[in-house]
Protein backbone atom coordinates (compact mmCIF):
# COMPACT_ATOMS: atom_id res chain seq x y z
CA UNK A 1 0.00 0.00 0.00
CA UNK A 2 1.16 3.08 -0.96
CA UNK A 3 1.44 5.76 2.39
CA UNK A 4 3.32 8.84 2.59
CA UNK A 5 5.23 10.23 5.63
CA UNK A 6 3.20 11.98 8.57
CA UNK A 7 3.58 14.51 10.60
CA UNK A 8 1.26 16.26 13.11
CA UNK A 9 0.60 19.09 15.11
CA UNK A 10 -0.02 18.34 18.32
CA UNK A 11 0.42 21.27 20.53
CA UNK A 12 -3.45 21.92 21.21
CA UNK A 13 -2.99 18.53 22.06
CA UNK A 14 -0.37 18.75 25.03
CA UNK A 15 -1.83 22.02 26.21
CA UNK A 16 -5.12 22.26 26.47
CA UNK A 17 -7.16 24.82 23.81
CA UNK A 18 -6.41 27.32 26.97
CA UNK A 19 -33.46 48.68 -3.00
CA UNK A 20 -32.14 48.96 -6.09
CA UNK A 21 -33.53 51.91 -7.99
CA UNK A 22 -36.01 51.18 -11.19
CA UNK A 23 -34.52 54.26 -13.30
CA UNK A 24 -32.94 52.51 -16.05
CA UNK A 25 -30.64 55.53 -16.91
CA UNK A 26 -26.87 54.95 -16.48
CA UNK A 27 -24.69 55.86 -13.30
CA UNK A 28 -20.95 56.32 -14.03
CA UNK A 29 -19.49 53.70 -11.40
CA UNK A 30 -17.07 55.50 -8.82
CA UNK A 31 -12.81 53.77 -8.91
CA UNK A 32 -13.02 50.83 -6.44
CA UNK A 33 -10.71 51.50 -3.56
CA UNK A 34 -9.83 49.55 -0.61
CA UNK A 35 -8.79 46.29 0.39
CA UNK A 36 -10.94 43.49 2.29
CA UNK A 37 -8.36 43.81 4.98
CA UNK A 38 -8.05 47.30 5.60
CA UNK A 39 -10.46 47.65 8.53
CA UNK A 40 -8.63 44.36 10.21
CA UNK A 41 -9.45 44.10 14.03
CA UNK A 42 -8.30 43.72 16.50
CA UNK A 43 -5.28 46.80 15.58
CA UNK A 44 -1.98 45.73 15.38
CA UNK A 45 0.30 45.16 18.78
CA UNK A 46 -2.89 45.21 20.94
CA UNK A 47 -3.36 43.30 23.93
CA UNK A 48 -5.59 42.23 26.65
CA UNK A 49 -5.06 44.08 29.94
CA UNK A 50 -5.53 41.44 32.79
CA UNK A 51 -4.16 43.72 35.44
CA UNK A 52 -7.09 46.31 34.60
CA UNK A 53 -9.09 43.59 33.41
CA UNK A 54 -8.67 40.13 35.73
CA UNK A 55 -9.90 37.31 34.19
CA UNK A 56 -13.23 35.75 36.31
CA UNK A 57 -10.93 33.47 39.01
CA UNK A 58 -9.39 36.81 40.23
CA UNK A 59 -12.41 38.52 40.65
CA UNK A 60 -14.48 36.14 42.74
CA UNK A 61 -17.87 36.59 44.10
CA UNK A 62 -19.41 34.05 41.36
CA UNK A 63 -22.54 33.84 43.70
CA UNK A 64 -24.07 30.41 44.35
CA UNK A 65 -22.79 27.87 41.52
CA UNK A 66 -24.38 24.34 41.49
CA UNK A 67 -24.65 22.37 38.78
CA UNK A 68 -28.05 20.08 37.57
CA UNK A 69 -28.06 16.69 35.82
CA UNK A 70 -26.55 16.53 32.62
CA UNK A 71 -29.12 17.09 29.51
CA UNK A 72 -30.03 14.33 27.41
CA UNK A 73 -32.61 15.37 25.05
CA UNK A 74 -32.11 12.81 22.13
CA UNK A 75 -34.29 10.44 24.88
CA UNK A 76 -36.10 12.34 27.02
CA UNK A 77 -37.33 15.30 24.50
CA UNK A 78 -41.22 14.55 23.72
CA UNK A 79 -40.37 16.24 20.02
CA UNK A 80 -36.82 17.29 18.19
CA UNK A 81 -35.75 21.12 17.75
CA UNK A 82 -35.38 21.00 14.28
CA UNK A 83 -33.84 23.68 12.86
CA UNK A 84 -36.07 24.76 9.95
CA UNK A 85 -34.04 27.51 8.34
CA UNK A 86 -36.27 30.62 7.94
CA UNK A 87 -36.16 32.83 5.38
CA UNK A 88 -33.87 35.27 7.54
CA UNK A 89 -31.93 33.41 9.34
CA UNK A 90 -30.56 35.45 11.89
CA UNK A 91 -28.69 38.05 11.62
CA UNK A 92 -28.49 37.06 7.95
CA UNK A 93 -30.69 39.16 5.53
CA UNK A 94 -31.81 37.52 2.42
CA UNK A 95 -34.26 39.31 0.21
CA UNK A 96 -36.49 37.81 -1.84
CA UNK A 97 -35.93 36.73 -6.01
CA UNK A 98 -35.77 39.54 -8.85
CA UNK A 99 -39.48 39.41 -9.75
CA UNK A 100 -41.43 38.30 -6.80
CA UNK A 101 -43.65 40.19 -4.90
CA UNK A 102 -43.79 40.82 -1.21
CA UNK A 103 -47.39 39.63 -0.95
CA UNK A 104 -46.37 36.54 -2.54
CA UNK A 105 -45.53 33.54 -0.62
CA UNK A 106 -41.77 33.95 0.23
CA UNK A 107 -39.19 31.79 -1.55
CA UNK A 108 -35.80 30.64 0.85
CA UNK A 109 -33.07 31.15 -1.61
CA UNK A 110 -31.23 30.47 1.33
CA UNK A 111 -31.84 26.40 0.91
CA UNK A 112 -30.99 26.97 -3.03
CA UNK A 113 -26.97 28.02 -2.48
CA UNK A 114 -25.40 24.76 -2.66
CA UNK A 115 -22.35 23.92 -0.22
CA UNK A 116 -22.58 27.67 0.78
CA UNK A 117 -25.98 27.25 2.64
CA UNK A 118 -26.52 27.46 6.01
CA UNK A 119 -27.56 23.92 7.41
CA UNK A 120 -30.82 23.39 8.04
CA UNK A 121 -32.69 20.43 9.30
CA UNK A 122 -33.88 17.75 6.73
CA UNK A 123 -36.73 15.50 6.93
CA UNK A 124 -36.38 11.61 7.45
CA UNK A 125 -39.61 11.04 5.30
CA UNK A 126 -37.10 12.53 2.30
CA UNK A 127 -35.34 9.39 2.61
CA UNK A 128 -37.86 6.98 2.87
CA UNK A 129 -38.33 6.86 6.64
CA UNK A 130 -41.64 8.96 7.19
CA UNK A 131 -41.89 8.37 11.59
CA UNK A 132 -38.00 8.12 11.81
CA UNK A 133 -36.81 11.05 13.76
CA UNK A 134 -33.50 11.86 15.82
CA UNK A 135 -35.08 11.27 18.84
CA UNK A 136 -34.07 7.98 20.74
CA UNK A 137 -36.96 5.27 19.37
CA UNK A 138 -39.10 4.34 22.31
CA UNK A 139 -37.58 2.10 24.69
CA UNK A 140 -34.09 2.67 23.50
CA UNK A 141 -31.16 5.02 24.89
CA UNK A 142 -28.30 6.57 22.94
CA UNK A 143 -25.06 5.15 24.66
CA UNK A 144 -22.64 6.67 21.93
CA UNK A 145 -22.41 9.40 19.24
CA UNK A 146 -20.15 9.98 16.64
CA UNK A 147 -20.23 12.97 15.07
CA UNK A 148 -18.39 14.37 11.19
CA UNK A 149 -19.23 17.86 11.12
CA UNK A 150 -18.36 20.82 8.07
CA UNK A 151 -16.76 24.49 9.52
CA UNK A 152 -19.31 27.14 9.43
CA UNK A 153 -19.73 29.93 6.98
CA UNK A 154 -16.31 31.32 5.37
CA UNK A 155 -15.09 33.94 2.80
CA UNK A 156 -14.44 32.51 -0.18
CA UNK A 157 -10.93 30.30 -1.25
CA UNK A 158 -8.72 33.32 -1.90
CA UNK A 159 -8.99 34.49 -5.65
CA UNK A 160 -12.26 32.72 -6.54
CA UNK A 161 -14.76 33.73 -8.48
CA UNK A 162 -16.09 36.43 -6.29
CA UNK A 163 -12.90 37.96 -6.07
CA UNK A 164 -12.20 37.95 -10.19
CA UNK A 165 -15.53 39.13 -10.72
CA UNK A 166 -14.68 42.63 -8.43
CA UNK A 167 -11.47 42.55 -10.42
CA UNK A 168 -13.27 42.93 -13.46
CA UNK A 169 -15.90 45.78 -12.13
CA UNK A 170 -13.22 47.39 -10.86
CA UNK A 171 -11.16 47.28 -14.13
CA UNK A 172 -14.11 48.42 -16.48
CA UNK A 173 -14.68 51.03 -13.97
CA UNK A 174 -10.97 52.42 -14.64
CA UNK A 175 -12.53 52.80 -18.59
CA UNK A 176 -15.68 54.33 -17.83
CA UNK A 177 -18.10 51.31 -16.47
CA UNK A 178 -21.96 52.70 -16.62
CA UNK A 179 -24.66 51.07 -14.77
CA UNK A 180 -28.60 51.26 -14.24
CA UNK A 181 -31.58 49.74 -13.12
CA UNK A 182 -31.09 46.50 -11.45
CA UNK A 183 -27.41 47.43 -11.71
CA UNK A 184 -27.32 50.67 -10.01
CA UNK A 185 -25.57 49.59 -6.52
CA UNK A 186 -22.49 48.39 -8.53
CA UNK A 187 -21.64 52.34 -9.39
CA UNK A 188 -20.35 52.24 -5.67
CA UNK A 189 -19.81 48.54 -4.67
CA UNK A 190 -16.40 47.50 -3.30
CA UNK A 191 -15.25 44.00 -2.69
CA UNK A 192 -15.27 43.61 1.50
CA UNK A 193 -14.92 39.68 1.69
CA UNK A 194 -11.70 38.38 3.60
CA UNK A 195 -10.87 34.51 2.67
CA UNK A 196 -10.72 31.45 3.80
CA UNK A 197 -11.60 32.08 7.32
CA UNK A 198 -14.98 31.57 9.19
CA UNK A 199 -17.20 34.57 9.27
CA UNK A 200 -19.03 35.85 12.51
CA UNK A 201 -22.41 34.10 11.21
CA UNK A 202 -19.97 30.35 10.34
CA UNK A 203 -18.57 30.97 14.55
CA UNK A 204 -22.10 30.88 15.50
CA UNK A 205 -23.18 28.61 13.99
CA UNK A 206 -20.81 26.13 15.25
CA UNK A 207 -20.96 26.91 18.79
CA UNK A 208 -24.62 26.87 18.11
CA UNK A 209 -24.09 23.09 17.32
CA UNK A 210 -22.03 22.54 20.13
CA UNK A 211 -24.95 23.83 22.37
CA UNK A 212 -27.60 21.06 20.20
CA UNK A 213 -25.46 18.57 21.00
CA UNK A 214 -24.67 19.15 24.45
CA UNK A 215 -28.59 19.45 25.34
CA UNK A 216 -29.24 16.24 23.05
CA UNK A 217 -26.22 14.22 24.28
CA UNK A 218 -24.81 15.98 27.77
CA UNK A 219 -25.47 13.01 29.47
CA UNK A 220 -22.73 10.57 27.44
CA UNK A 221 -20.37 13.13 29.83
CA UNK A 222 -21.37 10.76 32.64
CA UNK A 223 -18.60 8.44 31.59
CA UNK A 224 -15.88 10.44 31.32
CA UNK A 225 -16.62 11.36 34.82
CA UNK A 226 -16.97 7.82 36.05
CA UNK A 227 -13.52 7.02 34.01
CA UNK A 228 -11.91 10.32 34.92
CA UNK A 229 -11.09 11.26 31.18
CA UNK A 230 -11.62 14.08 29.04
CA UNK A 231 -12.21 13.75 25.33
CA UNK A 232 -10.43 14.18 22.29
CA UNK A 233 -11.96 16.21 19.73
CA UNK A 234 -10.59 16.67 16.14
CA UNK A 235 -9.80 19.04 13.77
CA UNK A 236 -7.06 20.51 11.34
CA UNK A 237 -4.74 23.08 10.94
CA UNK A 238 -6.23 25.54 8.73
CA UNK A 239 -7.54 28.54 10.67
CA UNK A 240 -10.92 28.06 9.87
CA UNK A 241 -10.94 24.43 11.04
CA UNK A 242 -9.66 25.66 14.40
CA UNK A 243 -11.73 28.11 14.77
CA UNK A 244 -14.61 25.48 14.24
CA UNK A 245 -13.36 23.33 16.65
CA UNK A 246 -13.11 25.67 19.76
CA UNK A 247 -16.34 27.34 18.64
CA UNK A 248 -18.09 23.88 18.68
CA UNK A 249 -16.19 23.07 22.20
CA UNK A 250 -17.05 26.80 23.74
CA UNK A 251 -20.85 25.70 22.54
CA UNK A 252 -21.11 22.13 24.05
CA UNK A 253 -18.74 22.86 27.35
CA UNK A 254 -19.28 26.70 27.80
CA UNK A 255 -16.57 29.43 27.84
CA UNK A 256 -14.03 29.25 29.55
CA UNK A 257 -14.69 25.48 30.72
CA UNK A 258 -13.58 24.32 27.63
CA UNK A 259 -10.48 25.48 27.81
CA UNK A 260 -9.80 22.68 30.57
CA UNK A 261 -12.65 20.11 29.51
CA UNK A 262 -11.66 18.94 26.70
CA UNK A 263 -8.17 17.86 24.15
CA UNK A 264 -8.50 19.23 20.84
CA UNK A 265 -6.46 17.63 18.70
CA UNK A 266 -4.68 19.70 15.56
CA UNK A 267 -3.82 17.57 12.62
CA UNK A 268 -1.57 19.50 10.08
CA UNK A 269 -3.57 19.89 6.30
CA UNK A 270 -1.18 19.89 4.11
CA UNK A 271 0.52 18.41 0.63
CA UNK A 272 2.06 14.98 1.46
CA UNK A 273 0.76 15.11 5.23
CA UNK A 274 -1.31 12.16 5.83
CA UNK A 275 -4.73 13.34 7.35
CA UNK A 276 -8.07 11.31 7.33
CA UNK A 277 -9.66 15.19 7.34
CA UNK A 278 -7.97 16.14 4.33
CA UNK A 279 -7.54 13.08 2.14
CA UNK A 280 -7.04 14.33 -1.18
CA UNK A 281 -3.63 15.50 0.13
CA UNK A 282 -2.64 12.05 -0.77
CA UNK A 283 -5.22 10.76 -3.21
CA UNK A 284 -3.16 11.72 -6.47
CA UNK A 285 -6.05 11.04 -8.71
CA UNK A 286 -7.95 13.48 -7.35
CA UNK A 287 -5.93 16.34 -8.51
CA UNK A 288 -6.49 14.54 -12.28
CA UNK A 289 -8.81 16.46 -14.08
CA UNK A 290 -10.46 13.96 -15.92
CA UNK A 291 -11.25 11.87 -12.40
CA UNK A 292 -11.24 14.49 -9.36
CA UNK A 293 -13.05 17.19 -11.01
CA UNK A 294 -15.87 15.34 -13.48
CA UNK A 295 -18.39 17.84 -11.55
CA UNK A 296 -16.56 20.73 -11.80
CA UNK A 297 -16.39 20.09 -15.62
CA UNK A 298 -20.40 19.02 -15.84
CA UNK A 299 -21.63 22.35 -13.86
CA UNK A 300 -19.58 24.26 -16.05
CA UNK A 301 -22.07 23.09 -19.01
CA UNK A 302 -24.90 23.35 -17.61
CA UNK A 303 -24.49 26.98 -16.59
CA UNK A 304 -23.96 28.19 -20.53
CA UNK A 305 -27.39 28.05 -21.09
CA UNK A 306 -28.83 28.47 -17.35
CA UNK A 307 -29.18 31.89 -16.90
CA UNK A 308 -29.61 33.38 -20.52
CA UNK A 309 -33.02 35.45 -19.31
CA UNK A 310 -30.81 37.24 -16.43
CA UNK A 311 -28.12 37.44 -18.51
CA UNK A 312 -30.04 39.33 -21.39
CA UNK A 313 -31.53 41.79 -18.43
CA UNK A 314 -28.27 42.94 -16.87
CA UNK A 315 -26.41 43.15 -20.18
CA UNK A 316 -29.01 45.89 -20.93
CA UNK A 317 -28.50 47.64 -18.35
CA UNK A 318 -24.61 48.24 -18.08
CA UNK A 319 -22.22 49.52 -20.38
CA UNK A 320 -18.73 49.12 -20.65
CA UNK A 321 -18.31 45.10 -20.18
CA UNK A 322 -20.63 42.14 -20.88
CA UNK A 323 -21.83 39.15 -18.59
CA UNK A 324 -21.02 36.15 -19.23
CA UNK A 325 -22.43 32.54 -17.27
CA UNK A 326 -19.23 32.57 -15.32
CA UNK A 327 -20.13 36.19 -14.15
CA UNK A 328 -23.54 35.08 -13.16
CA UNK A 329 -22.06 32.15 -11.25
CA UNK A 330 -19.99 35.17 -9.83
CA UNK A 331 -22.29 37.31 -8.64
CA UNK A 332 -25.03 34.69 -7.23
CA UNK A 333 -21.97 33.68 -4.95
CA UNK A 334 -22.00 37.12 -4.26
CA UNK A 335 -24.75 36.93 -3.09
CA UNK A 336 -24.21 33.93 -0.74
CA UNK A 337 -21.14 34.88 0.93
CA UNK A 338 -21.82 38.55 1.07
CA UNK A 339 -25.13 37.43 2.99
CA UNK A 340 -23.14 34.95 5.00
CA UNK A 341 -20.59 36.97 5.52
CA UNK A 342 -21.59 40.67 5.97
CA UNK A 343 -25.77 40.03 6.72
CA UNK A 344 -26.64 40.85 3.43
CA UNK A 345 -26.43 41.58 -0.40
CA UNK A 346 -27.39 43.22 -3.03
CA UNK A 347 -26.64 40.85 -5.56
CA UNK A 348 -29.39 38.28 -4.22
CA UNK A 349 -32.25 40.61 -6.02
CA UNK A 350 -30.77 40.18 -9.34
CA UNK A 351 -31.45 36.91 -9.92
CA UNK A 352 -35.04 34.93 -10.53
CA UNK A 353 -36.17 31.61 -8.20
CA UNK A 354 -35.27 29.67 -11.42
CA UNK A 355 -32.29 30.79 -11.18
CA UNK A 356 -31.53 30.08 -7.61
CA UNK A 357 -32.78 26.38 -8.30
CA UNK A 358 -30.67 26.44 -11.65
CA UNK A 359 -27.46 27.60 -8.96
CA UNK A 360 -28.53 25.00 -6.44
CA UNK A 361 -28.17 22.55 -9.45
CA UNK A 362 -24.82 23.89 -10.37
CA UNK A 363 -23.33 22.56 -7.36
CA UNK A 364 -25.73 19.62 -6.97
CA UNK A 365 -23.61 18.07 -10.80
CA UNK A 366 -20.83 19.80 -8.99
CA UNK A 367 -20.45 17.89 -5.82
CA UNK A 368 -22.19 14.24 -7.29
CA UNK A 369 -19.49 13.83 -9.89
CA UNK A 370 -16.55 15.33 -7.52
CA UNK A 371 -16.93 13.68 -4.01
CA UNK A 372 -20.33 11.47 -4.93
CA UNK A 373 -21.43 8.15 -6.72
CA UNK A 374 -20.17 10.24 -10.19
CA UNK A 375 -16.46 10.45 -9.16
CA UNK A 376 -13.99 7.75 -9.00
CA UNK A 377 -11.98 8.80 -6.06
CA UNK A 378 -14.88 9.58 -3.40
CA UNK A 379 -14.73 6.28 -1.37
CA UNK A 380 -11.26 6.13 -1.02
CA UNK A 381 -10.77 9.39 0.44
CA UNK A 382 -13.30 8.49 2.71
CA UNK A 383 -11.84 5.38 3.46
CA UNK A 384 -9.79 6.62 6.26
CA UNK A 385 -12.57 8.13 8.48
CA UNK A 386 -14.69 4.67 7.76
CA UNK A 387 -11.84 2.47 9.34
CA UNK A 388 -11.28 4.93 12.00
CA UNK A 389 -14.72 4.70 12.69
CA UNK A 390 -14.61 1.14 12.54
CA UNK A 391 -11.79 1.04 14.63
CA UNK A 392 -13.62 2.79 17.44
CA UNK A 393 -16.09 -0.37 17.31
CA UNK A 394 -13.72 -3.12 17.24
CA UNK A 395 -11.42 -1.64 20.04
CA UNK A 396 -8.66 -2.71 17.38
CA UNK A 397 -5.98 -0.57 15.44
CA UNK A 398 -6.30 -1.68 11.66
CA UNK A 399 -2.52 -3.15 10.33
CA UNK A 400 -3.16 -0.99 6.94
CA UNK A 401 -4.18 2.77 7.07
CA UNK A 402 -5.35 4.30 3.88
CA UNK A 403 -5.24 8.06 4.53
CA UNK A 404 -4.27 8.16 7.92
CA UNK A 405 -1.62 9.17 10.76
CA UNK A 406 -0.71 6.18 11.89
CA UNK A 407 2.33 7.97 13.79
CA UNK A 408 -0.57 9.16 16.17
CA UNK A 409 -3.52 7.72 15.23
CA UNK A 410 -2.10 4.50 16.51
CA UNK A 411 -1.98 5.59 19.94
CA UNK A 412 -4.83 5.38 23.07
CA UNK A 413 -3.76 8.94 23.79
CA UNK A 414 -4.15 10.89 20.57
CA UNK A 415 -7.06 8.21 19.29
CA UNK A 416 -9.22 6.91 22.04
CA UNK A 417 -11.33 3.90 21.20
CA UNK A 418 -13.34 4.26 24.37
CA UNK A 419 -15.33 7.70 24.32
CA UNK A 420 -18.87 7.66 24.66
CA UNK A 421 -18.54 11.10 22.49
CA UNK A 422 -16.87 11.92 19.23
CA UNK A 423 -16.58 15.16 17.22
CA UNK A 424 -14.24 15.51 14.55
CA UNK A 425 -14.62 18.69 12.04
CA UNK A 426 -13.38 18.10 8.71
CA UNK A 427 -14.82 19.98 5.05
CA UNK A 428 -17.69 19.31 2.99
CA UNK A 429 -16.18 17.51 0.75
CA UNK A 430 -14.60 14.83 3.24
CA UNK A 431 -18.42 14.56 4.61
CA UNK A 432 -19.26 13.56 1.64
CA UNK A 433 -16.95 11.43 0.69
CA UNK A 434 -17.18 9.60 3.87
CA UNK A 435 -20.76 9.16 2.71
CA UNK A 436 -19.69 7.55 -0.05
CA UNK A 437 -17.41 5.59 1.92
CA UNK A 438 -20.55 4.51 3.97
CA UNK A 439 -22.40 3.40 1.03
CA UNK A 440 -25.35 5.40 2.45
CA UNK A 441 -27.39 4.79 -1.31
CA UNK A 442 -30.12 6.48 0.00
CA UNK A 443 -28.30 9.68 0.26
CA UNK A 444 -28.09 9.45 -3.71
CA UNK A 445 -31.20 7.67 -4.76
CA UNK A 446 -31.76 7.91 -8.57
CA UNK A 447 -30.28 7.99 -12.15
CA UNK A 448 -27.36 10.05 -12.49
CA UNK A 449 -27.35 13.75 -12.62
CA UNK A 450 -27.75 14.86 -16.02
CA UNK A 451 -25.48 17.46 -17.37
CA UNK A 452 -28.02 19.55 -19.27
CA UNK A 453 -30.93 19.51 -17.30
CA UNK A 454 -32.55 18.62 -13.88
CA UNK A 455 -34.85 15.64 -14.25
CA UNK A 456 -35.47 15.71 -10.65
CA UNK A 457 -35.20 12.17 -10.64
CA UNK A 458 -32.22 11.96 -7.97
CA UNK A 459 -32.81 12.07 -4.23
CA UNK A 460 -29.21 14.01 -3.85
CA UNK A 461 -29.04 17.66 -3.42
CA UNK A 462 -26.18 19.70 -2.23
CA UNK A 463 -27.46 22.27 0.04
CA UNK A 464 -28.81 19.38 1.79
CA UNK A 465 -26.19 17.21 1.84
CA UNK A 466 -22.99 19.36 2.15
CA UNK A 467 -24.33 23.00 3.69
CA UNK A 468 -22.01 25.28 5.61
CA UNK A 469 -21.99 23.32 9.81
CA UNK A 470 -23.22 19.52 7.72
CA UNK A 471 -23.35 16.95 10.14
CA UNK A 472 -23.03 13.45 9.81
CA UNK A 473 -23.69 11.42 12.90
CA UNK A 474 -23.96 7.58 14.36
CA UNK A 475 -26.59 7.15 17.18
CA UNK A 476 -25.02 3.76 19.23
CA UNK A 477 -28.28 2.56 21.53
CA UNK A 478 -29.16 0.13 23.87
CA UNK A 479 -32.35 -1.28 22.70
CA UNK A 480 -33.90 -4.05 24.98
CA UNK A 481 -36.88 -4.62 22.89
CA UNK A 482 -34.74 -5.87 20.34
CA UNK A 483 -32.34 -8.57 19.71
CA UNK A 484 -29.47 -8.31 19.50
CA UNK A 485 -29.90 -4.90 22.11
CA UNK A 486 -27.20 -3.10 20.62
CA UNK A 487 -28.46 -0.83 17.55
CA UNK A 488 -26.91 1.70 15.39
CA UNK A 489 -28.28 4.43 12.86
CA UNK A 490 -27.20 7.24 10.85
CA UNK A 491 -28.46 10.74 10.37
CA UNK A 492 -27.43 13.65 8.25
CA UNK A 493 -28.52 17.15 9.37
CA UNK A 494 -31.06 15.31 11.20
CA UNK A 495 -32.56 13.32 9.29
CA UNK A 496 -32.35 9.46 9.60
CA UNK A 497 -30.81 7.35 6.89
CA UNK A 498 -32.44 3.78 5.63
CA UNK A 499 -29.33 1.29 5.43
CA UNK A 500 -31.52 -1.79 4.44
CA UNK A 501 -30.96 -1.64 1.05
CA UNK A 502 -27.31 -0.63 0.90
CA UNK A 503 -26.67 -2.87 4.41
CA UNK A 504 -26.63 -6.41 4.02
CA UNK A 505 -28.51 -8.34 6.99
CA UNK A 506 -30.45 -5.14 7.77
CA UNK A 507 -33.82 -5.42 7.81
CA UNK A 508 -36.29 -2.44 6.99
CA UNK A 509 -36.56 -0.39 10.20
CA UNK A 510 -39.23 2.35 10.67
CA UNK A 511 -36.61 4.32 12.90
CA UNK A 512 -33.67 3.10 10.67
CA UNK A 513 -32.29 1.20 13.12
CA UNK A 514 -29.78 -2.07 12.63
CA UNK A 515 -27.88 -4.57 14.52
CA UNK A 516 -24.34 -2.94 15.69
CA UNK A 517 -22.33 -5.97 14.69
CA UNK A 518 -24.62 -6.36 11.27
CA UNK A 519 -23.09 -2.90 10.31
CA UNK A 520 -19.71 -3.33 11.95
CA UNK A 521 -19.79 -6.55 9.42
CA UNK A 522 -21.02 -4.66 6.57
CA UNK A 523 -18.23 -1.77 6.82
CA UNK A 524 -15.81 -4.28 7.57
CA UNK A 525 -16.38 -5.76 3.91
CA UNK A 526 -17.21 -2.35 2.38
CA UNK A 527 -13.02 -1.14 3.49
CA UNK A 528 -12.34 -4.35 2.10
CA UNK A 529 -13.55 -4.05 -1.24
CA UNK A 530 -12.20 0.00 -1.36
CA UNK A 531 -9.12 -0.07 -3.43
CA UNK A 532 -7.09 2.58 -1.91
CA UNK A 533 -4.18 2.08 -3.89
CA UNK A 534 -5.93 1.70 -6.77
CA UNK A 535 -8.51 4.28 -6.71
CA UNK A 536 -6.13 7.09 -5.75
CA UNK A 537 -2.68 5.75 -7.47
CA UNK A 538 -4.20 4.18 -10.59
CA UNK A 539 -3.79 4.62 -14.46
CA UNK A 540 -7.52 4.92 -15.44
CA UNK A 541 -10.10 6.29 -17.26
CA UNK A 542 -13.51 7.61 -15.86
CA UNK A 543 -16.04 8.77 -17.66
CA UNK A 544 -18.98 11.48 -17.23
CA UNK A 545 -22.34 10.65 -16.16
CA UNK A 546 -21.60 7.90 -14.78
CA UNK A 547 -22.66 6.17 -11.07
CA UNK A 548 -19.63 4.42 -10.05
CA UNK A 549 -20.67 3.99 -6.17
CA UNK A 550 -17.70 6.63 -5.53
CA UNK A 551 -15.40 3.99 -6.82
CA UNK A 552 -12.69 3.70 -9.41
CA UNK A 553 -13.42 2.24 -12.72
CA UNK A 554 -12.42 -2.27 -11.38
CA UNK A 555 -8.62 -3.17 -13.57
CA UNK A 556 -8.90 -3.63 -17.55
CA UNK A 557 -12.52 -1.63 -17.27
CA UNK A 558 -11.60 1.79 -17.92
CA UNK A 559 -14.04 4.03 -17.55
CA UNK A 560 -17.31 1.59 -19.04
CA UNK A 561 -17.92 0.41 -15.22
CA UNK A 562 -21.42 0.76 -13.88
CA UNK A 563 -22.14 1.37 -10.26
CA UNK A 564 -22.09 -1.83 -7.64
Amino acid sequence: MQLVTSVALLSALLVRHTGVAEDTAFVTAAPHAGSATSDAYPPDGTTVDSVLFPPEAEVGFPGPTPTGVQPAAIQTAASYPYNRGPTNQFPLVAPQPHGKAETEEQFDMTKYWGNLSPWYSLSSADYGLPDANPLAPQGCSVTQVHLLYRHGARYPTSGAAPAQFADKIANATKDGLQVGGDLAFLADWTYKLGAELLTPFGRSQEFLLGIQHRQLYGHLLNNFTETGTIPVFRTESQDRMVKTAENFAAGFFGVPEYLDEVNIEILVEAPGVNNSGAPYYVCTNADVEDLGYIGSTMASTFVNDAFNVTLERLNSQVSGLTFTPTDAIAMLQLCSYETNALGYSAFCGLFSEEDFVNYEYYFDLSFYYNNGPGSPVAAAQGMGYLQEFVARFTGEYPEGWSAMNMTYDNSSTYFPLNQSIYADATHEVVVLDTLMAFNLTALFNGPPLDATKNQHENSFVASKIVPFATHFTAQVLECPAYQPTKQIRFLVNDAVVPVADSYAGCEANEHGLCAFDTVVSVLQDRIAEIDFDWDCFGNYTAEAGVDYNGRAPPKGTGGTSSSS
